[in-house]
């Protein structure tokens, strides 16, 4: 059974950093995509960033694009998200989530991925 954890959250000012990391334990080469959500309170959750496990390939939300980088570790159970420049509007429950989807071109849609997180807090400070 897939499980995955997250941790790394926390508070900080704006335009600091955070490093989020995300272990998959009962890791399956059928995993597709390997992905961060984000959740506000009163919004709906929001794909940021997803990496392809075949081919590594990354997908950005513009709404974080040339500020946080998604990136998998040395174990490919390991999935990391780097914050740079937050924003207090970056302020949600962060979760990670995979699928066992090939290939998709909705890889930032939450309705594709089975297995979630339980989520870990960012909070951003103006």
């Amino acid at each position: 059974r897939v499980q995955l954890v997250e941790s790394g959250g926390g508070s900080v000012q704006a335009g600091g950093s955070l490093r989020l990391s995300c272990v998959v334990s009962g890791y399956s080469d059928s995993i597709g995509y390997m992905a961060w959500f984000r959740q506000a309170p009163g919004n709906q959750r929001e794909g940021i960033a997803a990496i392809r496990t075949t081919r590594g390939t990354t997908s950005y939300a513009d709404s974080v694009k040339g500020r946080f980088t998604i990136s998998r570790g040395s174990a490919k159970n390991t999935l990391y998200l780097e914050m740079n420049n937050l924003k207090p509007e970056d302020t949600a429950v962060y979760y990670c989530a995979t699928n066992i989807i090939y290939s998709t071109s909705r890889p930032l849609s939450a309705d594709l991925y089975n297995r979630w997180g339980q989520g870990t807090q960012v909070t951003v400070s103006s």
